[in-house]
């Protein structure tokens, strides 16, 4: 299993992070297998960074091998969908970028890729118009909708087969809206599509 993620792919989020740039393709970077983290288990904060940020994402799950996929295919790749959190050490990211290294182990750590329950896509509304959002201890934090998304999942799926071939399982997180922050001990996170309550975890 491999999971794939999406890099400024909300024009208000790019803004908020300084970044001015709108690209013509996908901006992918890929978390390691042991970054997963499900079934409502504890984020618990490493000791190598001051800093860790939530970034609330859509992600879907491949659901067949495909290579070279077609955008007007792509829909038929993935079934299941829930809410994410790409929890990303910020201040080594920071010093890492300005030193234009490689950023991987700010975002590919273990533990740094929270999902919720899957659901099935066709419970939901149309895929390109999901509201989404994250509260921390009861009070909305995060919220967006893939309308905003500058590359839709479909697009996502097709660029991406291009260099890796999808197999049943793999995770693509599809990128973050405005409004990321820092977590702190003790917290609780919940994620929600719509009003379907998919994630929850605890800060320790």
């Amino acid at each position: 299993m491999k999971i794939l993620a999406v890099g400024m792919n909300y024009a208000a989020h790019n803004k908020e992070m300084n970044h001015t740039l709108l690209f013509q393709d996908p901006v992918i970077f890929s978390k390691t297998e042991s970054s997963l983290l499900r079934e409502g288990k504890p984020f618990f904060i490493p000791d190598f960074a001051e800093r860790f940020e939530y970034e609330t994402e859509i992600v879907v799950r491949i659901n067949r091998l495909g290579k070279n996929i077609a955008e007007r295919f792509a829909h038929r790749y993935y079934d299941e969908v829930t809410v994410g959190i790409d929890f990303t050490a910020r201040d080594l990211q920071k010093k890492l970028c300005d030193k234009g290294l490689p950023w991987d182990i700010c975002k590919g750590f273990d533990g740094a890729a929270a999902v919720g329950t899957f659901v099935n896509k066709n419970e939901l509304s149309d895929i390109s118009n999901l509201n989404f959002h994250l509260d921390i201890d009861g009070k909305t934090v995060q919220s967006g909708c893939t309308a905003d998304m500058i590359h839709s999942v479909d697009k996502i799926i097709a660029y991406v087969s291009q260099f890796f071939t999808l197999k049943t399982g793999d995770l693509i997180f599809t990128g973050t809206p405005s409004g990321v922050g820092p977590v702190s001990e003790n917290q609780v996170l919940q994620g929600y599509i719509e009003d379907k309550k998919l994630l929850e975890l605890k800060i320790k």
